[in-house]
């Protein structure tokens, strides 16, 4: 019981869905099989943010992933705002100052700040094409750092590097990795993907799993395949 515990904990079910109604739904259906949802900005723009204040009131974990990036002083106000929603994790673009910025205005308020590297949609061609001089390895190592040196509380990263970021930052910062797909499905529009066991295997603290959830027609039976994965690893 100890293990599954554990194990659906470091599962969080990505509601990417159009509205409260459907967030709802699946929540509903997945019951206590899951006991944490990430909140992107679908869902976010479309009511998420009362969802959220919800799901916390149920006993739910919460990741709201807003990526925020903006002057200091913005980004600062944004962390405040989402703090007092007592939610578990949020996301800032792994830009040193917007980091430092979002670190300090955390304190004290208990919620996760994991940075973004380098989105999972994203290759080396999508980074020269955006300006990068450096590949998806060079950049997410060197942002990997960056966020440790900022004090935040772990990294976003695709899970094909979880191992090698994992030596960077060190046993003690969440590695989330997105991007995750069941042995089998389908890829979609992610170019670095792993299967479950896998991203485990490579030193992810936590997986974010949606569309096979939320798009399978058994919302239960897709999540607890994964946690059977997981388990196996």
């Amino acid at each position: 019981m100890a293990v599954q515990n554990e194990l659906r904990d470091r599962l969080i079910v990505g509601l990417d869905v159009p509205g409260i109604a459907e967030a709802e739904r699946v929540v509903e259906t997945l019951g206590d099989t899951v006991g944490f949802y990430k909140i992107g900005y679908q869902l976010a723009y479309a009511g998420g943010f009362e969802l959220a204040r919800d799901l916390v009131k149920d006993g739910k974990k919460v990741f709201l992933d807003l990526k925020l990036l903006d002057i200091d002083n913005t980004v600062a106000k944004g962390v405040e705002s989402v703090a007092r929603l007592g939610v578990n994790m949020l996301t800032i673009h792994a830009y040193p100052k917007a980091m430092r910025a979002a670190v300090e205005a955390a304190k004290g308020s208990g919620v996760c700040l994991l940075g973004v590297t380098v989105l999972t949609s994203m290759d080396d061609a999508d980074l020269r094409e955006a300006g990068y001089a450096e590949g998806a390895a060079a950049l997410t190592a060197r942002r990997a750092g960056q966020a440790r040196e900022a004090g935040m509380g772990g990294i976003v990263c695709a899970a094909p590097e979880a191992s090698r970021l994992r030596g960077i930052v060190g046993p003690d910062l969440a590695v989330v990795t997105p991007g995750i797909r069941p042995a089998g499905a389908d890829a979609g529009d992610q170019k670095r993907i792993a299967t479950p066991a896998d991203a485990l295997r490579s030193g992810a603290s936590h997986l974010v799993v949606a569309r096979p959830v939320v798009a399978a027609a058994d919302h239960k039976g897709a999540a607890t395949a994964i946690l059977e994965e997981m388990a196996a690893a």
